[in-house]
């Protein structure tokens, strides 16, 4: 079997600790993007902004559950939750004020009586409760005003039990703003100095739909994941977006020049691990994504889950590879190479750790490498370890040292 073809520059795998990395300049950090939602890069996004502050995270606003699917129903708008999270996780934590309005975008109502839960945001709204007590301005003053605007708007039969102050407050500001979702989050963004660019892969108004192998169809996010309804009964056999969860009727989207140019621009393009059909194909499925994916002269990484995910039900990794290779030539074209959508595989060396059947000689079968590192820990307790796999993805992203590609990394995949 011939040799499989090289990625487009030589990787290497950092020598030094992470207490070296973090001396390092994070501002002129390698642009690491990810298609992603959901919060399974929570973690890998607090260890990632403290080795660059360029990553770019484009994240599917077609979420219908929790918090997210309240406000949708209510103002027919585009799921804030994820991005939300993303903002907060890339947020500066040595800034003043920011554990604080960490606290407070993170905290829910609880489930209590509607007057109860109406008093307590009205509080939070006028700067008594002891959340907004702790903030300093200019933070204190936007709070108010964005919550104040939410309360003004929020229908008198908005259910708020539960719901997510942090999403309350984007929410303000999406309202307020003219319905500018790009502003919003680059106003949060500013303010909360996110170590990092977060952005939704199209800001539309749009919802998820899935054909099962056994015929049947599945309208929603919700009903896909899970986790909020029981798993789905056959695997996914075509993934596409739907005008809404009342009307299944085939919709379609659109990238825009800035999201476009991020990811041409890239020096890393990274499909994480995460829900894979609702989190990672999701932000595939708009028209133009996978033409610029074929367009970027970088590394394109794949990072499977190592735990079992309902989305992926019947799947192998080379399977999940082949997803991938399918839905961006949906947009850039049948003839694509495999090269131009993903070049490597990076697992976990001992591959006990993955749900899914690890068929690396499929995946060299396709071209596509496989790299084995240590990325599942003690700590980490069968997940992927944040700080081993930041090192990685930072690594890849940087040309190799003489002598360092990948022919010479000790505990690359034999």
């Amino acid at each position: 079997m011939s040799a499989p073809p090289r990625l487009p520059r030589d990787v290497r795998l950092l020598p030094e600790p992470p207490a070296a990395c973090k001396s390092e300049a994070p501002e002129l950090g390698p642009r690491i993007l990810f298609f992603s939602g959901g919060t399974a890069l929570r973690p890998l996004s607090r260890a990632l902004k403290l080795l660059t502050h360029n990553s770019i995270h484009l994240i599917t606003t077609f979420d219908s559950g929790g918090s997210s699917a309240l406000l949708r129903r209510a103002f027919g708008m585009p799921a804030l939750g994820d991005l939300r999270n993303r903002v907060v996780a890339l947020a500066d934590e040595t800034v003043r004020g920011n554990p604080q309005i960490y606290r407070l975008f993170s905290h829910r109502l609880p489930r209590r009586e509607p007057s109860a839960l109406r008093a307590e945001l009205d509080a939070l709204a006028s700067g008594e409760h002891a959340l907004v007590r702790e903030l300093v301005e200019p933070m204190l003053q936007i709070v108010e005003a964005h919550l104040g605007f939410f309360i003004d708007r929020m229908p008198t039969d908005f259910d708020l039990r539960g719901a997510n102050v942090g999403n309350l407050l984007l929410a303000g500001g999406y309202l307020q703003g003219d319905r500018d979702l790009e502003s919003v989050l680059s106003f949060f963004s500013r303010l909360l100095e996110v170590r990092g660019l977060v952005r939704p892969v199209v800001p539309d108004d749009l919802h998820l739909g899935a054909l099962l192998a056994d015929g049947s169809s599945v309208v929603g996010q919700h009903r896909l994941t899970g986790k909020e309804a029981a798993p789905i009964a056959a695997s996914v056999q075509q993934l596409g977006l739907v005008r809404s969860l009342d009307d299944p009727t085939p919709a379609a989207a659109r990238i825009g020049d800035e999201v476009r140019r991020h990811v041409e621009a890239a020096d890393l393009i990274c499909y994480p691990m995460g829900s894979f059909y609702s989190s990672v194909i999701a932000n595939l499925l708009p028209g133009g994504v996978g033409r610029a994916i074929t367009r970027a002269a970088c590394p394109r990484v794949y990072v499977p889950n190592t735990g079992a995910d309902p989305e992926q039900r019947g799947m192998t990794v080379a399977s999940s590879v082949e997803a991938l290779l399918r839905y961006v030539r949906d947009d850039a074209g049948a003839d694509v190479p495999p090269s131009q959508v993903v070049n490597l595989v990076l697992l976990d060396r001992n591959e006990g750790n993955y749900a899914l059947p690890v068929d690396v000689r499929a995946l060299e079968r396709m071209g596509v490498q496989v790299m084995s590192l240590t990325l599942v820990t003690e700590p980490s307790r069968s997940h992927i370890d944040p700080q081993r796999l930041a090192e990685a993805l930072m690594s890849l992203s940087r040309p190799a040292a003489p002598g360092q590609g990948l022919a010479s990394v000790k505990d690359q995949h034999g």
